[in-house]
């Protein structure tokens, strides 16, 4: 009997120590079955914190959203503003200049894989004046980056991202003043929203691609290279990367298993089996969201063999 109770002891023991271990790989986290939302894991999940460059998966749908909307081609090319280098604060991967000519379609590529906050100021700009010069009065009197900033803040609460608040479409925070917040909660909401749209899969499934742009008659090349490191592994197939000093390093993952084929009679039923995991102020976010990831599955099966219960969501330690 003694014997028993120490084993119990001991397992109880270890059962904390990986506990504790799991909250340890980042400030705050969230893992979620992507078709329902249901949170199999959290961890500080509706803390607000920077999100630095994840904010450009919000930046891009707003985006496509209007794109969409409106029958715009994004292969239509616009010119690179002053303001943008102006705007989007240090880093210019791309090199790119005032007065250069690149398309909508390789804009989004650049601020999705390569985190390009001039390509994401960009398209905040022309987007930006569009909705403005469509919008109401309100809308009307703000400059074209504020006004597509206003679209982001209501595309949030639109999605009941209740604890978020954007401030520009790059994601740096301003050396004064107020600052970007989200939480893990509130950007696996956008995530999912996100994923949901086969031409934002598309950009971030991408490990490298070519695009281009004109300078003055010129045609410039360049390879952008997914900051992602996990696209590929264990399925995974998005969706962005994002560090400041004061962020830490974050990222969003999203991994697909082969859908759970079953027969009801004579009923075919599928269910995709997806998953959603939000990392926030990480050391390592790469090793902190692999270990999420292989977490993540278990608990996603167990949660899938015990018929996908909804109630009582894994609550944030």
């Amino acid at each position: 009997m003694w014997n028993l109770a120490r084993i119990l002891l001991i397992a109880l023991a270890v059962l904390r120590f990986l506990s504790a271990a799991t909250a340890q790989v980042a400030a705050s986290y969230v893992i979620a079955d992507h078709t329902t939302g249901y949170v199999l894991e959290a961890y500080k999940a509706d803390e607000k914190r920077q999100i630095a460059s994840l904010t450009k998966i919000a930046t891009a749908k707003v985006v496509l959203d209007w794109a969409s909307r409106e029958g715009t081609d994004l292969s239509q090319e616009v010119v690179i503003p002053p303001q943008a280098l102006a705007e989007a604060g240090p880093g210019n991967p791309l090199g790119l200049q005032p007065n250069d000519l690149i398309s909508y379609r390789d804009l989004l590529y650049a601020a999705l894989m390569q985190s390009d906050n001039i390509a994401a100021t960009t398209l905040a700009f022309y987007v930006g004046a569009a909705l403005r010069a469509q919008g109401g009065e309100q809308l009307r009197s703000l400059g074209a980056v504020e006004a597509f900033v206003s679209q982001m803040n209501a595309l949030a609460r639109q999605l009941g991202m209740e604890r978020t608040l954007f401030l520009n479409p790059h994601g740096l925070e301003p050396a004064r003043g107020a600052r970007p917040y989200s939480t893990a909660f509130d950007l696996a909401k956008l995530t999912a929203y996100a994923m949901k749209d086969a031409a934002f899969r598309f950009y971030v499934s991408q490990k490298e691609r070519k695009i281009a742009f004109n300078r003055a008659g010129q045609v410039q090349q360049f390879l952008l290279h997914s900051t992602n490191q996990l696209l590929g592994i264990q399925g995974v197939d998005g969706v962005k990367t994002g560090s400041t000093a004061r962020s830490g390093e974050c990222i969003i993952i999203s991994s697909q298993h082969e859908p759970e084929i079953t027969q009801q009679g004579g009923t075919t039923l599928v269910t995709p089996r997806r998953l959603n995991i939000v990392v926030l102020g990480a050391a390592d976010r790469t090793a902190a969201a692999n270990d999420l990831l292989s977490r993540g599955w278990l608990l996603y099966d167990k949660w899938a063999g015990a018929g996908r219960p909804m109630g009582n969501q894994a609550m944030q330690r």
